[in-house]
């Protein structure tokens, strides 16, 4: 795997038999009931995002969701979130801080919806605010990338007290193409772009971006996928054990001080 290029990466963190977030909560969590709609327009399914337990412990799980084939993909809206989408991830955000349940998200989408109907109906809005309010909230967040972490699409989930990457996710300002279509006027150079931007989670562990990766078998995840689970699932009662011992106005500070030095 030492030889494996940043593009190679992409490539796998966007492959379709890649383990999406209702995989990742099925398998690590007990008890899910997925909770729908932003109370205010409409339920956006490239969300997903509910109460379940952890250990016997509550907790709230949000995720991005992409599809396994076209069909679902059309359905899941390719993982591209509405505003919808982000404003019910924060009233279930909301909701846990209520309960003080710990929080975990998983992040994977090539970034928030750019239609005409998303921007009319707030997305910058929709991802700034998420961005706010979860610097402050009053419980633990743990954050992973399991496949695509691109733009604020992407931040406006991801905002906590640990990162965490899986070995062959991405986690980056844009895509490679959108990034080579600004700097370089051309998107075909976006093997290139990934080269450079250090999106891989081994560039970000470096820089201190994220706090760990997971790593992930050579022959592919979705043939390994019931071990991967089960260490993500011991990192996230191991960490949350750990948080929860922090005094709560610390904990934000170390939130505030950790999203400052990017």
């Amino acid at each position: 795997m030492s030889t494996i290029t940043a593009w190679d990466r992409v490539e796998l963190a966007r492959k379709l038999e890649r383990p999406k977030a209702i995989d990742y909560i099925n398998a690590i969590f007990e008890d899910f009931i997925e909770l729908h709609g932003d109370r205010n327009f409409a339920d956006d399914k490239s969300i997903v995002g509910g109460i379940a337990t952890l250990n016997k412990n509550p907790v709230t799980v949000i995720g991005e969701q992409k599809g396994r084939n076209m069909k679902e993909n059309i359905e899941r809206n390719f993982g591209m979130p509405n505003p919808e989408g982000y404003r019910k991830a924060l009233r279930l955000m909301k909701q846990a801080e209520k309960f003080q349940r710990p929080i975990i998200t998983f992040i994977d989408t090539p970034g928030a919806y750019p239609g005409m109907g998303a921007e009319e109906r707030g997305q910058g809005e929709a991802i700034a605010r998420n961005i706010m309010e979860m610097s402050t909230l009053k419980v633990p967040i743990i954050c992973i990338v399991i496949g695509e972490g691109s733009s604020g699409g992407a931040l406006a989930i991801a905002v906590g007290d640990k990162i965490v990457m899986l070995e062959n996710a991405i986690y980056s300002i844009l895509s490679p193409e959108g990034f080579a279509s600004i700097l370089y006027k051309d998107s075909s150079k976006a093997k290139e772009a990934a080269e450079n931007m250090k999106i891989t989670a081994q560039d970000l562990k470096k820089i201190e971006i994220i706090d760990k990766i997971i790593k992930e078998p050579t022959n592919g995840i979705e043939n390994e996928f019931e071990a991967i689970a089960k260490e993500i699932k011991r990192y996230l009662v191991q960490t949350i054990k750990e948080l929860n011992k922090i005094p709560v106005e610390e904990l934000i500070q170390k939130r505030y001080e950790k999203f400052r030095k990017f």
